[in-house]
Parts: C-alpha cells; sequence; structure tokens
C-alpha cells in the first residue's frame, strides 16, 4: 500500500497593502459610538488605504481619471471599516475588496454616462461588448451581425440591438467636434444642424390671407393695391380716388380688421391663421401678395 503524500495548503498572496489589523477590529467592534471609535476608524481607513487605491488602479484607462476613482475607492473602504464585523470570523480582506469595487463599479454604472442609460440596459451593453470581443478574433475582422451575437449569447436580437446602441451612448459627441473627424475645413457638427427659417411663417400667412382679401370690395382693394403695390402715401392715393386721407386711413384699418377677423372665424388652421394675425399688421408683403394672388 502506498503512502499518502499531504501537499501543504498554498496560502494566498499576501499584498504590502494588507496590514495586521486583527486586534484594532476587535476593539472598533466594542467601543461605542463617539470621539474614540472615530479615531481609531480613521486609523484603519488610512492603513487600508494602499490596498483600496491598487483596486482603484486596476480600472484606469476606462475615461474617468485615477484620483477621481481612489476617491471612490476610498468611499468604499469607509463603508467596509464601518461595516465589518469581526465577529463572524471573516477576514477583513475578503469583506473589504467586494465593497470597494462595487462601488467603483457603481460609480461607472451611475456618473460616467453622458447619456442616461438604464441599469438593465447597461448590462445588456456589458454582455454584448463581451460577445463582440468574443467573435472578433482579429483586429481585421468586420464586426458581428446582430443575428450572430444574438446565437453567440442566448440573447434575443432586440435586446442585441440595445446593448449594440448603448456602446455608443457611453460617452457623447462635442457640438464643436470637427465634422468628419480629422478635417481642417473649420465646419464642427453644430454647423449641419438645421435652424428655423423665419421666412416659412411669412409664406403660411400669405397663404392664409389670400382668400380673404379675394373678400373684400372692389375699393377695400384698389386701396391695399396703391399702398403696397405703388407704394403711394395716403394722401397720393386719397388724390388718386378722390377721397381724404383721413378715409384711405379707415379704409386700410377696415380691410385689416375684416382680414382678422376672418382669419380667426376660420379655425381648421390654428398655427397658419395665428401667423397670418401677426403678419398682416407687420409685413406689408403678405398683403401685398394676397392682393396680387387675388
Amino acid at each position: 500500500m502506498c503512502p499518502v503524500r499531504y501537499r501543504p495548503q498554498r496560502t494566498r498572496h499576501s499584498h504590502d497593502d494588507a496590514p495586521d489589523t486583527a486586534k484594532e477590529f476587535a476593539r472598533l467592534a466594542a467601543l461605542p459610538e463617539g470621539p474614540e471609535r472615530e479615531e481609531l476608524s480613521s486609523r484603519l481607513v488610512e492603513a487600508w488605504l494602499p490596498m483600496a487605491h491598487r483596486l482603484a488602479a486596476k480600472y484606469r484607462n476606462r475615461g474617468e481619471s485615477l484620483e477621481d476613482l481612489e476617491q471612490v475607492a476610498a468611499l468604499g473602504l469607509v463603508k467596509a471599516v464601518d461595516r465589518y464585523d469581526p465577529a463572524l470570523g471573516t477576514p477583513f480582506v475578503p469583506f473589504a475588496v467586494p465593497t470597494i469595487t462595487g462601488e467603483i463599479r457603481r460609480h461607472f454604472r451611475d456618473h460616467t454616462w453622458d447619456v442616461h442609460v438604464p441599469r438593465r440596459v447597461q448590462e445588456l451593453r456589458n454582455k454584448v461588448r463581451a460577445a463582440v470581443r468574443e467573435l472578433s478574433t482579429t483586429p481585421d475582422d468586420r464586426a458581428p451581425s446582430v443575428e450572430r451575437i444574438a446565437e453567440h449569447t442566448g440573447m434575443p436580437e432586440e435586446d442585441v440591438a440595445a446593448g449594440l446602441e448603448a456602446i455608443g451612448s457611453f460617452r457623447s459627441l462635442s457640438l464643436d467636434a470637427s465634422m468628419p473627424a480629422g478635417s481642417d475645413d473649420g465646419f464642427s457638427l453644430a454647423d449641419t444642424f438645421g435652424h428655423t427659417e423665419g421666412e416659412y411663417d411669412t409664406v403660411v400667412a400669405r397663404e392664409a390671407v389670400k382668400p380673404c382679401l379675394r373678400e373684400l370690395p372692389e375699393r377695400q382693394r384698389r386701396v391695399l393695391y396703391l399702398r403696397f403695390f405703388r407704394d403711394m402715401s395716403q394722401s397720393r392715393i386719397g388724390q388718386e380716388l378722390g377721397i381724404s386721407q383721413m378715409h384711405v386711413s379707415r379704409l386700410l384699418t377696415k380691410s385689416f380688421e375684416r382680414v382678422r377677423h376672418q382669419v380667426e372665424r376660420d379655425r381648421r388652421g390654428g398655427r397658419a391663421h395665428a401667423a397670418a394675425r401677426t403678419t398682416v399688421h407687420r409685413n406689408p408683403a403678405t398683403v401685398r401678395d394676397g392682393v396680387a394672388a387675388a
């Protein structure tokens, strides 16, 4: 019978940033709330801070500065020190590491996205991104299709599409970015955006006024024609028609009011009529074009 040889159990690698603070944690657990407990807790946080910074360094080059990540890791360390109970028999390191890394991951999830994305979609993004890496064996490989990713992950194609869309939502593009990227023509993304054309409302107002002007009496249409097509003053119009300047003014006012009231009565195109009511007094071109069409 062969003798049984027992291999010594391997011990986990002990980092230089893992101090022996078992006695301090036992004392912390026995202390009541107060200045003495707060001071001891601060000393424990300071002692384990190098470990928190080491964990934070694993997440560098992901869009966040190392200093910010170290701050988040320190916050997770404070929570670990406050919640740790040595009476449960678990060493501090196995308890603290998940607490610190969880705090860092929550920071990435909640504070580093330029566009708010639901947590479920963020998880889909992580799965899809991992699948894309697995399916792209060489740098020259084309991006896998939605169908291939869905088959590889067992996810519905709708979820794959949402994950792919979320990959591009982590960082937003500045409006000052050059278009196309790297060009020196001076055009930015903001230059490609459209803007509201002020003349559109004028066109709509003209179309709304035209049928109203057709219904005006001949004399009022004649006054409008002389005023806006011939650019004649009210005095000259009065001389042309053999009436006083005040009468011409009353005819113009009466024409404007009649057109405005008629537009207000017609409710079928509320926005167009609102533009017509505003423009009929402010823009003579609207009346002029309406008279021409009439």
